[in-house]
């Protein structure tokens, strides 16, 4: 079950756009567009139909040159949430992966709605479910409410999902892309490459099992998307040889983020969520 409280926590954050946006709502953002906004862009020799009033009389007083003022239009900025809910999210205890990460997704719907900004939440595993963008309690409340009657279940179809959004988007945005990414290294990149020139933040969620697997001995694994089964003796040779698997599929997840200009971050189920929070927007 999702828990809110901790939310209150969060009014010492604000989401930090480091990228301009453009939509089609007026709004506190800076955006591509050239209108009637507060923050000078350039000057451009005046055309007649121009609006007079933008005529800068002090550069015509220095050079007998007619140049108006252009200003950057501010636009509204939609955050779109996309969290995995395939079956290996629903693993962990005494917290899932997928209940920290609706959590992690809640936390961005509620920074967008105390900048008074749409968002938008979506969930994937076979099949994507997309939920219309809106602004207030009521969205982030209806959020809540659909993230704690998920069930976590099926396969993670990441590059299928990623191929559909993208129709979804529309302009530049905000996106929260929330999942184990625990598929095939080349699908995730792929997706990756696919999701387009927006503010993107990769979260990566595992559990401390995952992270660390600090067991030894025999194991029947069950694969929680395949039921697949493996009889295994965890070994310390074993456990050296997944750290390195693990870290090696981090890593270059990691890597194709920095060339693409996507912050990634890794977080785990156990993490305190203003620390998670203080991370991913410090």
């Amino acid at each position: 079950m999702i828990n809110v409280n901790f939310l209150n926590e969060l009014d010492r954050f604000h989401l930090v756009i480091k990228k301009r946006v453009t939509s089609n709502y007026v709004g506190p953002r800076k955006s591509m567009a050239i209108g009637r906004g507060l923050t000078f862009k350039e000057h451009r020799i005046y055309s007649p139909g121009d609006d007079i009033r933008l005529i800068d009389w002090r550069v015509f007083a220095r050079t007998d040159d007619l140049y108006i003022k252009t200003f950057e239009e501010e636009r509204n900025l939609t955050v779109h949430i996309i969290i995995d809910s395939s079956a290996s999210m629903g693993f962990g205890k005494p917290i899932s992966k997928f209940d920290y990460a609706a959590m992690i997704g809640v936390g961005f719907a509620y920074l967008a709605m105390r900048e008074n900004e749409k968002f938008q939440f979506s969930t994937f595993s076979e099949e994507l479910d997309v939920f219309q963008p809106r602004r207030g309690m009521s969205q982030l409340a209806s959020m809540v409410f659909y993230l704690n009657n998920v069930k976590t279940q099926g396969n993670s179809r990441l590059l299928d999902s990623m191929i559909k959004y993208r129709k979804v988007i529309g302009s530049r945005a905000m996106l929260v892309v929330i999942s184990d990414f625990l598929v095939d290294i080349n699908e995730v990149v792929e997706s990756l490459y696919t999701l387009g020139n927006h503010d993107i933040k990769v979260i990566q969620v595992l559990d401390p099992i995952e992270k660390n697997l600090n067991y030894q001995g025999d194991f029947k694994l069950i694969d929680s998307e395949t039921k697949d089964n493996l009889r295994t003796y965890i070994s310390p040779r074993l456990r050296v040889e997944y750290q390195q698997m693990l870290d090696s599929h981090s890593v270059k997840m990691e890597e194709t983020c920095n060339k693409l200009g996507i912050n990634f971050h890794q977080l785990t189920s156990n993490m305190p969520l203003f620390d998670a929070f203080y991370k991913v927007l410090e």
